[in-house]
């Protein structure tokens, strides 16, 4: 059974962060949480509730050398809207919950050729500088099938 109802209008996301930050979101899947851009809140009124939502990680840590090139977590995003939330020193970025599926780190290279938001395979990371765009449901369910998600859980 889906975690969320289907809706009409169901889009797809891709968010970028660490990987460290990536999985701090899914730490605790009941109570998980996105958020992207440093922050901001705009990014996050464009997602809304039922929407799925799949982390990319370019690294392990932010800003750091330490390459991973993989999807990290997936999942629903739950209903409710961006939130203000005070990680301590003077950081109060924006997020919104997600409930996230069980799921294994992957990594985006075996993909390449298959994903259709890739326009150009010698330019692949471009639409990642965004840190969240929008793919079609086929590029979701590759993704799903890559990391082990439930389909069913995620409905696709």
């Amino acid at each position: 059974m889906p975690l969320f109802d289907s809706a009409p209008a169901r889009h797809n996301w891709i968010a970028v962060a660490s990987a460290a930050h990536g999985r701090l979101g899914c730490a605790t899947p009941e109570r998980g949480f996105m958020q992207v851009c440093h922050g901001k809140c705009a990014p996050l009124k464009r997602v809304k509730p039922g929407d799925r939502v799949v982390y990319y990680a370019p690294t392990v840590t932010l800003g750091g050398k330490d390459r991973l090139q993989s999807f990290v977590s997936i999942g629903v995003v739950l209903p409710g809207v961006p939130y203000a939330f005070d990680m301590g020193g003077g950081f109060v970025p924006f997020r919104r919950d997600v409930a996230y599926v069980a799921a294994i780190e992957a990594p985006i290279a075996p993909l390449l050729d298959s994903l259709e938001f890739v326009e150009d395979r010698a330019h692949w990371g471009y639409k990642f500088r965004f840190g969240l765009f929008q793919v079609s449901d086929a590029d979701m369910r590759l993704i799903a099938q890559a990391v082990q998600a439930d389909l069913e859980l995620l409905d696709l």
